[in-house]
């Protein structure tokens, strides 16, 4: 039987995408450059071969950021809301997709955290946190 795909998108629905199961990987990166990027604490990465992934719609929207300071860091980006998106990787083996942006389950959840050593110091585990299914009460 042939895995199903998960379909993701920005946050306006111009561009979206399906990724294959397998994955090679989804982890959480607490990495500074991560953090900038996200506005969180790290950022929720899957990673996919280039043959596993397909824009499905909107390509001409979507924009390729690189830091000329890093080595493999980059971001993919909505022209149109800003909203994050999924990047190959400058081997071009490889998309990087932000778990944020998938628009069902994927079937998998986190196997790592990596760079902890650049870890947010106001950092503190979900868990740990009050928690409330909407709104808190004001």
């Amino acid at each position: 039987m042939e895995p199903s795909a998960t379909t993701g998108s920005c946050l306006c629905g111009s561009v979206a995408f399906s990724i294959t199961p397998p994955y090679k990987a989804f982890q959480y990166c607490h990495c500074s450059r991560c953090q900038k990027t996200t506005g969180s604490p790290h950022a929720a990465n899957i990673f996919v071969s280039v043959a596993q992934f397909a824009w499905t719609r909107g390509d001409e929207h979507i924009r390729r950021h690189e830091l000329a300071t890093a080595q493999y860091f980059c971001t993919g980006t909505c022209a149109v809301c800003g909203g994050r998106l999924p990047w190959v990787t400058r081997s071009g083996k490889l998309m990087i997709v932000p778990a944020g942006t998938l628009d069902s389950d994927p079937g998998i959840r986190p196997t790592r955290n990596v760079h902890v050593a650049s870890a947010a110091a106001w950092e503190v585990c979900t868990a740990e946190l009050e928690s409330f299914d909407e709104e808190p009460p004001r």
